[in-house]
Formats: C-alpha cells, sequence, structure tokens
C-alpha cells in the first residue's frame, strides 16, 4: 500500500511539474529567457527580440557581444527603437537598437519551415524593422519563417579609427554594422527551431545597402555556413577601393577609413576614442547622408579584400543567388540635373574613361534622359550585379538567378515624365506584397507581379530555384546562356540589358584595378 501511496504521490508531482512548465501559446524560450509574442489566426509574431547585449557606453563601437539575460516572461510585441540615425523615426531610435522580429506560420517547434532573413537598406546611413513596408507577414504565409534583424548605421555603425583597431583582438575596426548582421544569423541558427525554423535552410535577403550587405556576406568568411541561399535587390559590392568614392566605388581601405576616423574625431574637440564614447549619441549623427564613417570597409578581417578579387579566386560563400535591380535607378541617384553638370559629373569621376561613357551612356542636348541616367544606374547597381552573376557562373558550383524590374506606369509621350522606368526602393512593398491597394496608383498588374514576386522568393528560399507552379518559367544565369528575367506585368525571360554600354564601364572597372587606374584615384 506504501509503494502505491508512493507511486500516485510521484505521479502527480510529475504532472503537476508538467503543467507548471507549460508554455502559454506564444511562449518560445531563446538565448536569454523566454519570450511572449502574439498570437493570431494563422501567424505568430513576436517583435524586439534582443539577439546581442546594448553596445552602449564602452560597448560603443565595439563587435555585438552576448545578449544579457532576462528574469519572467519578455513581452515581445512592439517593435523596438530603429538604430540611431538622422531626423526622427515613427518607433524612435536608440543605441540600445540589437533586437529582431519574427513572423512564424508554425503550429509546432518541429515544422521546420524554410527561414528568410531580411536586411534593410538605407545606404548605411538610415533603416530599420519597422518600416510598413517591411511586415513580413504576407511573406510567411507562403510558408516561410520571416526574421529581420537590426544594426548599427552611420557613425555608430562604421566608424574605423587608429585606437579602434588598436583595441580590437583582430586589429581592425569600421564593419560593427555587418558585425551585427553575423550575430543576428548566429542568433537564428541558435534559436530559430523554437520558432519552427529550419536552421540548416536559411536565406538572407535585403535591398540597396541590405543588397550589398548580402553581397558582403556572400564573401566574408566569418558568416561561412550562417546562411544557405541569397538574394539582392539592387545591390552587389565589386567595386574597388577609392579615398574619394562614389556608388558602385564606395569601399575605402582601412588605412582610408581610419584617416577619416581622425579628422572625425577633431570635430568633436576630443583627443580619444574614450572621450568620444561619452559624447551623446544624437550629436554623433548628421540629419543627412554622409561619407565618411557611415559605409563599410575593406578591413582585410570581416571583408578581406576587394570583393570582385575574392570571387575571381573563387574565395566566396558559394551559394544559389537571386540578384537583380530596377530599370530607371538613376532617377534617385542623378549624375546631373542639367547637360553641362552630367558631362561635368562623369568627366570628374571617370577621367580616362569619360569620353566613352558618354558616348555608351549618351546626354540629350538639353536634358539628362534614361540613356544617361543608365550610367549611374550600371555604375551602382547594373555592373555589380551583373558582374557578380559572370563571376558566380564562372568560379562557382551554385546556380545564379538574374532579373531586372521593369514594373512602372506607362506615361504619356508629351509627359514630363515619358522615358521614367522604376526608381530605387520601388521593388520592395511588390516583394513582401505589401502593395498598397487603397491607393488609386495601385493597378491589378501591380498586385499580379507582387504575387509573382513573393512565389518567386519564397520559392527560392524553399528549393534554391524560384520556379514552381502559376509563375513563368526563369532560367538560371550563365555566362553561356546569359539569360535574364524581366520582372514587370507580364513576366518574360530576356538579354542582358544595354549589355554593349556595361561593356565599357567593366572596361572602366577594369582599368581601375591597373596601378595606372590606382594611382588615378588617388
Amino acid at each position: 500500500m506504501n509503494t502505491l501511496k508512493t507511486s500516485l504521490v510521484i505521479l502527480l508531482t510529475i504532472l503537476v511539474a508538467s503543467c507548471t512548465n507549460q508554455q502559454k501559446p506564444g511562449q518560445v524560450q531563446v538565448e536569454g529567457g523566454t519570450i511572449q509574442g502574439t498570437v493570431t489566426e494563422d501567424l505568430t509574431i513576436y517583435k524586439g527580440i534582443p539577439f546581442a547585449a546594448p553596445p552602449v557606453g564602452d560597448l560603443r563601437w565595439k563587435a555585438p557581444q552576448p545578449v544579457e539575460a532576462w528574469e519572467g516572461v519578455k513581452q515581445t510585441t512592439e517593435f523596438a527603437p530603429a538604430p540611431m540615425q538622422g531626423g526622427n523615426h515613427p518607433s524612435g531610435k536608440s543605441e540600445d537598437c540589437l533586437y529582431l522580429n519574427v513572423w512564424t506560420p508554425a503550429k509546432s517547434a518541429d515544422e521546420k519551415l524554410p527561414v528568410m532573413v531580411w536586411i534593410y537598406g538605407g545606404g548605411f546611413s538610415f533603416g530599420s524593422t519597422s518600416a510598413p513596408v517591411h511586415n513580413g507577414e504576407n511573406l510567411a504565409r507562403k510558408g516561410v519563417v520571416l526574421v529581420s534583424i537590426a544594426y548599427r548605421v552611420g557613425q555608430i555603425g562604421f566608424l574605423a579609427h587608429p585606437e579602434l583597431s588598436a583595441e580590437s583582438p583582430n586589429g581592425v575596426s569600421g564593419n560593427y554594422g555587418i558585425l551585427d548582421q553575423i550575430e543576428g544569423l548566429k542568433w537564428v541558427q541558435n534559436n530559430i527551431e523554437a520558432f519552427g525554423g529550419n536552421p540548416d535552410n536559411v536565406t538572407i535577403f535585403g535591398e540597396s545597402a541590405g543588397g550589398i550587405s548580402v553581397s558582403m556576406l556572400c564573401a566574408s568568411p566569418l558568416a561561412k555556413g550562417l546562411f544557405h541561399k541569397a538574394i539582392s535587390q539592387s545591390g552587389g559590392s565589386f567595386g574597388p577601393t577609392r579615398p574619394t568614392t562614389y556608388p558602385g566605388e564606395n569601399m575605402k581601405t582601412l588605412e582610408q577609413a581610419e584617416q577619416d576616423g581622425i579628422k572625425y574625431l577633431e570635430k568633436f574637440g576630443v583627443s580619444s576614442i574614450d572621450e568620444l564614447r561619452k559624447v551623446d549619441a544624437e550629436k554623433l549623427i548628421p540629419e543627412g547622408w554622409t561619407m565618411p564613417g557611415s559605409w563599410p570597409v575593406v578591413d582585410g578581417y570581416v571583408i578581406p579584400d576587394d570583393q570582385y578579387k575574392l570571387y575571381e579566386a573563387g574565395k566566396y560563400n558559394d551559394v544559389p543567388v537571386l540578384i537583380g535591380y530596377n530599370s530607371d535607378e538613376g532617377l534617385s541617384f542623378p549624375a546631373g540635373r542639367t547637360p553641362e553638370e552630367y558631362i561635368e559629373t562623369v568627366t570628374e569621376r571617370f577621367g580616362p574613361f569619360a569620353d566613352k561613357l558618354l558616348e555608351a551612356y549618351p546626354v540629350g542636348e538639353n536634358s539628362v534622359p534614361r540613356s544617361a541616367r543608365n550610367l549611374m544606374r550600371d555604375a551602382a547597381f547594373g555592373w555589380p550585379t551583373w558582374s557578380w552573376a559572370r563571376l558566380q557562373s564562372k568560379t562557382g558550383k551554385s546556380p545564379v538567378y538574374l532579373y531586372y524590374f521593369d514594373q512602372h506606369p506607362e506615361y504619356p509621350e508629351d509627359s514630363p515624365q515619358a522615358d521614367h522606368g522604376t526608381p530605387h526602393g520601388v521593388d520592395v512593398p511588390y516583394v513582401f506584397m505589401n502593395m498598397d491597394t487603397s491607393n488609386p496608383n495601385t493597378t491589378e498588374a501591380d498586385v499580379k507581379i507582387s504575387e509573382i514576386m513573393g512565389t518567386y522568393w519564397t520559392n527560392f528560399a524553399k528549393n534554391g530555384n524560384p520556379n514552381g507552379e502559376n509563375v513563368p518559367q526563369w532560367p538560371a544565369f550563365s555566362n553561356d546562356n546569359p539569360k535574364v528575367m524581366y520582372l514587370k506585368t507580364n513576366p518574360e525571360t530576356g538579354p542582358v540589358p544595354d549589355e554593349e554600354s556595361l561593356k565599357v564601364l567593366d572596361a572602366y572597372f577594369e582599368w581601375r584595378r591597373t596601378p595606372e587606374g590606382q594611382e588615378w584615384a588617388k
């Protein structure tokens, strides 16, 4: 009888403990403690999950540190503040900004769904995960776990300085924002199973500075194994370093960036990094997008070398990639408002190649038409993306899918916008399937191509191939068969856009890597 009583007591104890340990719907155990998300009919959403310690005080301008544990259940139902940046921000802004968000359709932790990790753009000076256009609900409903990660921007995210390099165990400085992204990807590897995600099937994707970040992560040995596919929208970082930077030639060497950092300190009347760490963060951030100190650098550690050279040598993370750019990026990055300004800008930047490029990208007699604007489109986005596709097709084993986004209104011939294509950044709501259908300018064709793009992107995340049911066939790019998917009202494949002009630009970049070209750029 005593044995029976003892057994019943033990059983009751186990049952009580089991009930006590049962987590409520939407509760998940992650590094640091337990979090509570928002449970909806078909998704569970978590906002503001810390993935590293707050990079404040002595941790300003240091690599991200392990997350700090918390007591009890952390409510993760609101977005965290945006990183420090110019202007105001709807969700506020703070140096304490290393948080991520998760949208998951999984009903249990063992579903092993594909994972997509979004990296926002903003010229490495702005950006946040809380922008409505980055809402991950609709993509998650296509059967993926959607994660968006924050990273430090501007001078707080990318300042290089000899003192910072000296205090680093790796002897480098300036790439803190990229290290934040890598830390976020490590968090995904260690925690995403709890959300029903598969850590062995992670796709990184981003636009503009986010797409450039994706490119850099593909070249960084520190990111090896943290993702398995990559999508870059208007990204790519294949230009050579240059002391005076331009779109497409944004990178500096660590030594060059450190010299900029010395001048940056002088602005604040301080003589050491310790003193600058005591300056209020608001004072460190300019209102506009400014260099120096707000762009990643070739430091030999996070970014080992000129990325073009790395890809030529096959030294990169060889994963399937889906990459592309928009048809009229030059609308957002004009080389000049008048023909005279355009010619002057091209001459200043491209030097001995200016005449050839002015012939390949001609300006009008009284205007700067799309033919001229395309030089800035291609220098910043077209050439890096085309080079990425060609180099990976040559030296890698994983497939490349190349696209050209050309969805835009058809303007009347007599309109000032008659030759306008698709400007920078317009692709983002299409990919996230967050089209504003209340806007009278949003057409049925816009909704249709948005659905197709969301399907392509999530198919790629699932299988490393965008193809599937109900979407046009998209062939992989190769140097023998350089097909491009034109994403527009009726998607179809076509040739590389303006390939002959791109070849002239390619000759410029090839020259820039010669001793003569390097000396000229100084």
